[in-house]
């Protein structure tokens, strides 16, 4: 099947890359000569584990093309829309003016009978949008096909993904032949994309749009609750003398709750999460719905809360002053196995650390480049080594297997003070506190909390 990819950033370039993987002819089409020029090389313009390999098998074989030019997608069967949809510089919806500018792009080229699939998330009313663009082509139909990949295992979730969802056009009922249960019109052309991945076993569920297009907003609202609830009762540990890292390991072991995204530390980031809550949240306001309004609004102020309680933390590391202080950041990507930097918290914190005055080093095995550029005032060292020279504070902010293993021993003999500040609580304190250091986590520190709750709980007697 040919099929086009509109728009080859992290989610177009991985689902194009995988789909020429399972025997389609694939053309990426993208506004950026320069990335289409790299990924037309076989080389992603981002970093992204398998991915690389992925495309050079893909253009190697001539089954995965790039161009700048949307005539090239003429012929495609299925047109997918991958084009950003970021948040809105105005409000805290989504911009959807690059996925309706594509839409526009695409349209003189689309084959008789061909199938437009969106996989941008969106908010709801969407669909009905990119209808009026299309209402002039009335053989083209219209399908939604929510992506859920992560970045740092984009290519794993692609092509072994936990369900498959089709947004339809009249919903479950319009989408199968009612005498043979046969599927028909959308629902038929993506089973032929996705072919190896249903024989596979992977799941498929089938809805109308509204539901197509809540789907990723609502499963990034839930993650995002976990992480802020759990990052919340950090805070609470910290007050009470409780350790949060044992109190989330009996909670996850509740099969009605799990452990997943119960890890307590700086908070989420990135170019999904953030927006995502904010795009729902101003959904639930104009629908009506304050309560989803108020919920969203109360996550997204505890996840930024994380940030200012860290700085306000390494203050208190640094004796109450920051100023003149050589602070060394472990992380500048807002998670492990990506380079991405968007709404980084670990480089929030670094700013912020830079405008109270301390001398800020960042280090990240991958994201230095990408942070450098955005973010000039700070100083930015590839090398662990060199980026821990000197320091007398050091922060974990983002949990690379690299930081995770770092031997304490070595870091100390390049450190001017041994204390550090584990933003994700991953490091083995006893064994860094085994080698001189001070160790401070986020709801961890059950030992340091207790006389500060004793003196609380006091106080509250004597009034």
């Amino acid at each position: 099947m040919k099929i086009s990819v509109i728009g080859c950033g992290y989610l177009g370039a991985v689902h194009a890359a995988t789909l020429a993987s399972m025997g389609h002819t694939v053309v990426g089409i993208d506004v950026d000569a320069a990335k289409v020029n790299q990924l037309g090389r076989g080389v992603a313009p981002f970093f992204e584990p398998g991915l690389d390999e992925l495309l050079r098998d893909g253009t190697a074989t001539g089954r995965l093309t790039f161009s700048t030019d949307f005539g090239a997608a003429a012929g495609a069967q299925v047109h997918f829309l991958c084009v950003g949809t970021p948040q809105s510089k105005t409000s805290d919806g989504a911009d959807l003016t690059f996925l309706v500018a594509a839409t526009e792009a695409l349209l003189p080229h689309l084959a008789g009978g061909a199938v437009v699939v969106g996989k941008s998330t969106v908010p709801v009313g969407t669909v009905d949008m990119l209808s009026d663009v299309l209402a002039g082509r009335p053989d083209v139909q219209l399908g939604w096909n929510p992506e859920f990949l992560r970045q740092g295992t984009a290519v794993k979730d692609t092509l072994v993904p936990d369900r498959l969802v089709y947004g339809v056009s009249g919903g479950k009922a319009a989408a199968f032949n009612p005498g043979t249960g046969a599927p028909r019109g959308v629902t038929a052309a993506l089973d032929a994309v996705y072919e190896p991945l249903l024989n596979a076993g992977i799941p498929r569920l089938v809805c109308n749009f509204a539901t197509a297009e809540l789907i990723k907003s609502a499963a990034n609202a839930y993650l995002a609750t976990k992480v802020s609830f759990i990052n919340a009762i950090a805070e609470l540990c910290d007050a009470s003398g409780a350790d949060v890292a044992e109190l989330s390991e009996a909670m996850g072991m509740d099969p009605r709750i799990g452990s997943r995204y119960l890890h307590a530390g700086l908070g989420f980031g990135g170019g999904c999460l953030p927006k995502d809550i904010r795009s729902l949240s101003s959904q639930a306001a104009a629908l009506g719905v304050a309560p989803v309004n108020d919920w969203m609004g109360v996550v997204d102020a505890i996840n930024v809360r994380q940030r200012t309680r860290t700085v306000d933390l390494a203050a208190g590391l640094c004796g109450g002053e920051l100023s003149g202080r050589a602070v060394t950041i472990l992380g500048a990507a807002f998670k492990p196995e990506t380079d991405d930097i968007r709404d980084s918290p670990a480089l929030d914190v670094a700013t912020r650390l830079a405008a109270a005055g301390a001398h800020v080093t960042v280090t990240d095995p991958k994201a230095v480049n990408n942070a450098w550029l955005r973010y000039p005032q700070l100083r930015f060292e590839s090398s662990t080594a060199r980026a821990l020279e000197g320091a007398e504070l050091v922060l974990l902010l983002t949990e690379w297997d690299e930081y995770r293993r770092l031997s304490p021993a070595l870091a100390g003999g390049l450190v001017r003070r041994r204390v550090v500040l584990d933003g994700r609580n991953v490091l083995d304190a006893a064994a860094w506190r085994a080698e001189g250091w001070m160790v401070r986590g986020l709801g961890t520190n059950s030992g340091e909390a207790v006389q500060t709750a004793e003196d609380g709980l006091a106080g509250m007697r004597q009034s």
